[in-house]
C-alpha cells in the first residue's frame, strides 16, 4: 500500500522482478546511509567530493562525443553530439545531486546519452554552480541562461525537451517560470523525475513522514542540510524555489516519473494536481516499489529501461 493522503491515484501496472526487488533492499542497506554521511559533512568535503567526481568524466558516452569545452551563453557543461545540428531536437537536462554534486557519469551522462541516441537528439547538461560556494539562486539563473543560450544557437523552442531529476526537476519548474516572466518560448515539454518540490518545510508534503521507513534511497534528515547550504536566508516559500507554489498557467505538457514508496512522492502529486488545475497537460506515472529517480539506474535495474522508453516516447509524442 502506497502512503500518501492525496487524492486516490493508479500505481502503474507493471511487474517489479524479484532481481530488482533485492537490488532495492539493497540500496536501502547500503547507499542510503552512505547518503545520510554525505549530507552531514562539511563545507570542505562537500567540496572535495565535488571536485572527485567531477574527474569521472568521458570523452564518448553511447557512441556520442562529449565537448566539456564549450561554454553556452557563459554556462559550461557537457554537450553530446554535434551541438552544430541545430535542426535536431535538444535535450536540456538538468541534474539532480541536492543543489551540491555534479553531474555523474555512470548516471547522468549514460541516460542522457541513452535518451538521445533515442530521440537522435543533440544533448545538454549545464554545469550548474553548486551549493554551498553558490546558494538561491545561482543555478537557477545559470539554467535560464544556458536556455537563452540553446535558443541563440539557433534549437528551436517545439525541437526542446526539458528534463532533470530531483534537484533538477526542481530547476525545471522554476525554469519554466523564468522563461515565463522573461517571455522567451516554453520548450516542447519538460519531464520531472522525483521532483523536489517544497522546500520550505522538511515535514510536508506528508508522504515524506508517511513513507521516512520506506523510502530505499533518500534519508529524511538530508533535507535539513540541504537548506542549510542551498537555501540559505532566502524564503523557501518563493515558488522558483518551491515550486509546489507556482503558477503553472501556459507551461508545457508535462510527465511526472516518482516511486510509489519515495519520501517525495506528494511532492509529485500535489505539484502535478496544481499543473492539471492550471489547464496544463499533464501525465503523472507512479511505479510500485522503485526507488528515487530509479530511472537513471538502467545499468542495475531492468524496469529504468522501460521507464527511459515512456520518457522518450512522451517526448516523441510532443515533437511531433
Amino acid at each position: 500500500m502506497s502512503l500518501s493522503l492525496q487524492k486516490p491515484y493508479a500505481l502503474k501496472s507493471v511487474a517489479i522482478s524479484r532481481r530488482s526487488r533485492v537490488i532495492v533492499k539493497l540500496l536501502k542497506w547500503g547507499l542510503k546511509p552512505l547518503i545520510r554521511l554525505f549530507a552531514g559533512v562539511s563545507s570542505f568535503r562537500l567540496i572535495r567530493n565535488q571536485i572527485r567526481l567531477a574527474g569521472q568524466l568521458k570523452p564518448v558516452v553511447d557512441g556520442l562525443s562529449v565537448d566539456y569545452h564549450r561554454y553556452t551563453n557563459g554556462v559550461p557543461g557537457p554537450i553530446m553530439g554535434d551541438f552544430s545540428h541545430t535542426q535536431k531536437t535538444l535535450v536540456l537536462y538538468l541534474h539532480g545531486g541536492g543543489f551540491m554534486i555534479p553531474a555523474v557519469p555512470l548516471t547522468h551522462l549514460e541516460f542522457l546519452g541513452d535518451v538521445c541516441v533515442d530521440l537522435d537528439a543533440v544533448g545538454y547538461m549545464p554545469d550548474y554552480r553548486l551549493a554551498p560556494m553558490h546558494r538561491f539562486p545561482a543555478a537557477l539563473d545559470d539554467c535560464e541562461r544556458a536556455y537563452r543560450g540553446v535558443l541563440e544557437a539557433g534549437f528551436a523552442p517545439e525541437r526542446i525537451v526539458l528534463m532533470g531529476e530531483s534537484a533538477g526537476a526542481n530547476l525545471c519548474l522554476g525554469l519554466l517560470q523564468h522563461i515565463r516572466r522573461h517571455g522567451l518560448p516554453q520548450p516542447a515539454c519538460a519531464i520531472p523525475i522525483s521532483a523536489v518540490t517544497e522546500l520550505a518545510r522538511v515535514h510536508a508534503p506528508l508522504s515524506r513522514v508517511l513513507n521516512f521507513r520506506r523510502d530505499p534511497l533518500l534519508p529524511l534528515h538530508a533535507f535539513t542540510n540541504l537548506a542549510h547550504h542551498y537555501i540559505g536566508d532566502a524564503d523557501a516559500t518563493n515558488p522558483e524555489l518551491s515550486p509546489i507554489y507556482a503558477d503553472c498557467t501556459d507551461f508545457p505538457p508535462l510527465f511526472f516519473l516518482v516511486g510509489d514508496t519515495e519520501i517525495l512522492l506528494d511532492d509529485t502529486l500535489i505539484m502535478a494536481d496544481h499543473a492539471r488545475a492550471a489547464g496544463v497537460d499533464c501525465r503523472v506515472d507512479v511505479w510500485p516499489v522503485m526507488p528515487h529517480a530509479f530511472p537513471l539506474f538502467t545499468r542495475i535495474l531492468p524496469e529504468a529501461a522501460q521507464a527511459r522508453r515512456d520518457i522518450v516516447d512522451f517526448a516523441r509524442s510532443q515533437l511531433r
